[in-house]
Parts: structure tokens; C-alpha cells; sequence
């Protein structure tokens, strides 16, 4: 929701939002809101970063989603992300 209105208030919304915003998941357990973020993500074209992944597979990890996780550690090593 946040960056929705980020977007709308015209604020660019870059790795370094995106990175807050699925932190912010992580701890809150919000497992699916982070790798709904994700996809926004590359939908938008904006990098996926080691920030994105590790809060993501964390947040997936505290969620109890270890084939989640597991997937997304497959991806970051096919995508060579730095």
C-alpha cells in the first residue's frame, strides 16, 4: 500500500524502496506480500539486489515456506545476483 502511494506521490521506486518495503515484510511475516514484491519488482524492471533475496528467502523462511525459499536461492544463483 505504501508504495502505491509512493508512486502516486511521484517518489521513484527503486531497488532501494523495494529493498525497505520487503524488509518490512520480512519482519513482519509477511511471507506473500514479499514475493508479490518481487514480482513487482521485475515487472518494473528494477534489480533485484542480495538486500531483495536475502530478506526475501528470510521472510519466507519465518513463514515456514521452505520450498519458497529454497526456489528463490535456485533463482539468485541462475541470476548471478551480486
Amino acid at each position: 500500500r505504501l508504495l502505491v502511494e509512493m508512486a502516486s506521490a511521484r517518489v521513484e521506486l527503486d531497488t532501494i524502496t523495494y529493498n525497505a518495503a520487503v524488509s518490512a515484510c520480512e519482519k513482519g511475516g509477511q511471507w506473500a506480500t514479499a514475493l508479490r514484491l518481487l514480482v513487482e519488482m521485475a515487472s518494473a524492471r528494477v534489480e533485484l539486489d542480495t538486500i531483495t533475496y536475502n530478506a526475501a528467502v528470510s521472510a519466507c523462511e519465518k513463514g515456514g515456506q521452505w520450498a519458497k525459499a529454497l526456489k528463490l536461492l535456485v533463482e539468485i544463483a541462475s541470476a548471478r545476483v551480486e
